[in-house]
């Protein structure tokens, strides 16, 4: 039996907002993936020193975003795993439960750059095909220094969406609106819970 063609958006979502809900869209329509797995990261190992919203919020506010996203699912190992969770090792966890399916890792330019500095780059290279998003103000030849990386990355042609939670949050710290930045029920559930106001 064939497989699923599955996408894999990892990150801190803190919080999600549109820029990650067009990137998932973006992956899902040009790639044809049956899904897209959204995957918030426990203990984000790549954001060591910054003060992290708690899991149970940042995962709340994705239930509320993905909420009428059909291909959209949200998968919490590595909000279940103790420790640092490796894009590597939730690719392995994966491709165990799901041998037949075919993986792509979903990032932005910004991530492909920094991929020679995460843990095992190479096995992800082996698990997945690299779904790339261009962001503004990173060189194009960022990410060669992987040998085999040109021959699994697949560029996808969204526009680029000026966004960042990083803005988000500091709106949200000097009591400007977020409303046009993330869907009105994570803007909602921000005010709601107090949340990014120190």
């Amino acid at each position: 039996m064939a497989g699923l063609r599955v996408g894999v958006l990892g990150g801190t979502f803190d919080p999600v907002h549109r820029g990650h809900l067009a990137l998932a869209r973006a992956a899902r329509d040009e790639l044809t993936l049956d899904e897209v797995l959204f995957v918030p990261a426990g203990r984000p190992w790549r954001k060591a020193g910054r003060i992290v919203a708690p899991a149970q919020d940042r995962l709340a506010m994705l239930r509320l975003a993905l909420a009428g996203e059909a291909a959209f699912r949200l998968e919490t190992m590595e909000l279940d795993r103790t420790g640092p969770a490796y894009t590597a090792d939730t690719l392995e966890a994966l491709r165990a439960a799901r041998p037949d399916d075919e993986l792509f890792c979903i990032l932005g330019e910004d991530a492909l750059a920094d991929l020679p500095n995460w843990v095992r780059p190479e096995r992800i290279l082996e698990l997945a095909t690299l779904a790339v998003a261009r962001r503004e103000g990173v060189p194009k030849a960022a990410g060669e220094r992987l040998p085999g990386l040109s021959e699994r990355v697949v560029w996808l042609k969204m526009p680029l969406v000026p966004v960042s939670a990083t803005e988000i949050r500091e709106r949200v710290r000097r009591g400007l609106p977020v409303d046009e930045l993330v869907p009105a029920a994570v803007a909602a559930y921000i005010r709601e819970h107090d949340l990014y106001r120190m």
